[in-house]
């Protein structure tokens, strides 16, 4: 440290470069500090969780309209104009991941789905997400 200030004195550096100087490098010190002394635990989803989780959610707020087994036939479903989609179709089981959050966020256009960006939590939307492909897999065209 104390060879650096000598250079930086020796090549005329101004005060304000000698502390963005310094500061430039003690902030990856800091950095890598409290990288190594960070003990926390990184642990993968449990799918469990997250499917009980979803299934509950599900059970809530999708049931109703998509019914037990996401077959579009839930209880109120007769009394919509539009009828729910039946997960299990070859149009649904082809969505990808984004398209089923795209639809859990902002609803579908001319349809009783509605958005559910407002009500649901991120972690919400994946884990019910996560509950509709246990449901009906996803098989892309071919």
């Amino acid at each position: 440290m104390r060879q650096l200030r000598i250079f930086m004195r020796f090549h005329g550096f101004t005060q304000w470069e000698k502390e963005q100087c310094l500061l430039s490098l003690l902030i990856p010190v800091i950095s890598c500090v409290c990288v190594l002394l960070w003990t926390g635990e990184v642990r993968a989803q449990d799918q469990t969780t997250m499917l009980s989780a979803g299934e509950t959610i599900y059970r809530l707020h999708c049931l109703r309209c998509h019914g037990k087994t996401g077959d579009g036939r839930g209880p109120d479903s007769s009394a919509l104009i539009v009828p729910p989609k039946d997960f299990h179709s070859p149009e649904s089981t082809a969505k990808s991941e984004l398209d089923l959050r795209a639809i859990v966020i902002w609803g579908l256009v001319f349809s009783p789905m509605h958005g559910w960006w407002d009500r649901l939590s991120s972690e919400e939307i994946r884990e019910v997400i996560s509950y509709i492909r246990q449901l009906a897999p996803y098989q892309p065209h071919i």
